[in-house]
């Protein structure tokens, strides 16, 4: 597949399987790069409902070299057990970890067995201490992943980053808590983990979305998702033609096939 004009920004495509073919595309060309360059290729995942379709088709590339030199790591996480509903894990189990060749010890849960303050140190831990990370970590950085794919929420959140949370301040803890007495408490990946990807995805599809991407577009400083911007990677969109209904025209590059 070739890839559109630019390689970062907004790009629009006309159809769901096209978006996700060139996610899978992206994905895997990120990965062989990452593979090529550093031996190993780190990504971090987001949830909910929006990547199901990409996940499958990303199991699809049995390419086990790539699969074999690659970690998976979990953007956020209710504080649920792995078999409930309401977990990432779950959904990405059913549709990407047990459809691909990747080994089980390269993939990073988040702790969920215990209380959200302990299951983030937890998961901090487990980023602080892998291999790959280690470099920066000892240099009291932060995680470099070659890859974090994110989704946006109809209020302007990513990750379990939303309006008016104290974790949007964050500025040294890797993941955190993020209490929620009404429905899941959670843990996140905090921004400047986020922000020091070489590769930041955005996947917003449907046209529910069309309002908020807009705004995030429109560089809205009080929307949690605007606050993304890696330090030194790239950073851009994928949508559908629904969510892109309300851009400006000109702001984005479309892709049709």
């Amino acid at each position: 597949m070739s890839p559109p004009v630019k390689d970062t920004g907004i790009l629009v495509f006309n159809k769901k399987t096209v978006l996700e073919d060139y996610l899978v595309f992206k994905w895997m060309e990120i990965a062989r790069r990452a593979i090529s360059e550093r031996g190993l290729f780190a990504a971090a995942l987001s949830g909910g409902r929006t990547p199901a379709g990409f996940f499958r088709s990303l199991a699809g590339g049995r390419d086990e070299s790539v699969w074999r030199n690659t970690h998976l790591f979990m953007v956020d996480e209710r504080i649920v057990p792995h078999e409930d509903e309401a977990s990432n894990w779950k959904m990405m189990d059913e549709n990407l970890f047990s459809r691909c060749p990747v080994p089980r010890e390269n993939i990073h849960p988040i702790p969920t067995g215990c209380r959200p303050e302990d299951c983030a140190q937890r998961y901090e831990m487990d980023l602080r201490t892998f291999s790959f990370f280690k470099a920066e970590a000892a240099e009291g950085g932060f995680p470099v992943f070659d890859l974090v794919h994110l989704g946006l929420g109809e209020d302007g959140h990513t990750a379990s980053l939303f309006p008016g949370s104290p974790v949007l301040k964050e500025k040294s803890r890797l993941a955190a808590a993020v209490p929620d007495a009404s429905r899941h408490d959670r843990v996140t990946l905090t921004y400047p983990v986020i922000n020091s990807a070489r590769n930041i995805i955005f996947l917003v599809m449907g046209e529910d979305k069309a309002g908020i991407l807009a705004r995030v577009a429109g560089k809205e400083r009080d929307l949690p998702a605007s606050a993304v911007f890696p330090q030194k990677g790239h950073l851009f969109f994928l949508a559908d033609r629904g969510a892109a209904s309300r851009l400006r025209p000109g702001s984005y590059e479309s892709y049709v096939e």
